[in-house]
Formats: structure tokens, C-alpha cells, sequence
């Protein structure tokens, strides 16, 4: 089972995406090639964007400030533009996937759902945040490959860890150099 969800609560809302970022960045700069975003700022003004993880870049998903607006002011258009800068760097190879969340747009089969359907497709580990009261939905859409973790970086890294172990033990590094004794043969 290669794909990690954590179910958001009210205390962790807000640590989730931050923890991402730094899980993320940290895999990143250890050589892995992790593609996704995590939200920044707040679904009820105009703050909500998200964090491209493949290159840091953040893009705005607010609509317009539209003070008769009520609810979230997430504009699907832009969420859409972000979906396909992530479809574009998938395109490129990764090692892990992290989604901010799954949510009813994606169990509806839109949202970001095709970019979880493609890394799941390549066999690519994905992390998502998913609520309690999406994840029957999740797990009938991960046709029940999934790992529930706590909402800690512990949890994270032990996930991670494991993962990553599995995959070098079914596809071993292999040298495409040749050696000294090949050459001289």
C-alpha cells in the first residue's frame, strides 16, 4: 500500500499544508522528485493559493475580492491552470505526489482527481489529506490501496521511509557505466 492519506481535524488544518511544504522540500533536497501543491492562505477570503512543490512557485486560486461572495472563493479555473503545471512536471517523473486534499470536487471525478488517478495509474506513492467525512469515498476512489497516518511529520517520514525502501528493493540501482573490466574485455 503505497499511498498515504492524513485525515485533517480542526487543530491540524492549518499545520498540514506547512508540513507538506517542509516534507516536501526536505525529499527535494535529498533528491527525490516530489510534484504537487499544498494550499496557502484561506478558502474564505482572498488569500487561498497554493505552493507548486516541484519549484516552489505560488499561485493564486482566490477568485476576484467579490464582497458579496459567501463561502469558499476558490476559483476553478485557476485550480485547473495548476492542475495542468502539475500534469506538465509529472509528465518529467516523480517520486511521490502530495495533493492538499481530496475533497468532493475530486470524489465527483473533478478538482485535481485526474492527477491523482495518473500518479496512482504510474504506480507513484501519493500523500493527500483526506477528511472523515471523504474517506470512504477515498478509499473506494484508491480502489482501497491506502495508509491512514497520524497528522505528524513522524508519521511522514516513517511512511516515506518504508516507501522508498520498498522501491529500491524492487528496482535496484543499476550502473549503465560500464566498469574498467568491461572495457578491457
Amino acid at each position: 500500500m503505497r499511498n498515504a492519506t492524513s485525515p485533517p481535524s480542526s487543530t491540524h488544518r492549518i499545520r498540514i499544508p506547512t508540513r507538506s511544504c517542509e516534507f516536501a522540500a526536505d525529499l527535494n533536497a535529498r533528491g527525490a522528485r516530489v510534484v504537487g501543491m499544498v494550499q496557502a492562505g484561506q478558502c474564505a477570503d482572498s488569500s487561498l493559493s497554493a505552493i507548486l512543490l516541484h519549484n516552489g512557485e505560488k499561485l493564486l486560486l482566490a477568485q476576484d475580492f467579490d464582497p458579496a461572495a459567501q463561502g469558499c472563493r476558490l476559483d476553478l479555473a485557476r485550480l485547473q491552470n495548476a492542475g495542468v503545471r502539475i500534469a506538465d512536471a509529472l509528465a518529467y517523473g516523480a517520486d511521490l505526489v502530495i495533493i492538499n486534499r481530496f475533497g468532493k470536487r475530486e470524489r465527483d471525478g473533478k478538482g485535481l482527481s485526474y492527477l491523482i488517478e495518473r500518479a496512482l495509474d504510474a504506480d507513484i506513492p501519493v500523500v493527500i489529506a483526506v477528511g472523515k467525512d471523504h474517506f470512504a469515498d477515498w478509499i473506494k476512489f484508491a480502489g482501497g490501496m491506502s495508509v491512514k497516518l497520524g497528522c505528524d511529520r513522524g508519521a511522514l517520514d516513517a511512511w516515506w521511509h518504508a516507501v522508498s525502501a520498498q522501491d529500491q528493493d524492487a528496482h535496484p540501482i543499476v550502473d549503465e557505466h560500464p566498469t574498467v573490466c568491461e572495457i578491457l574485455k
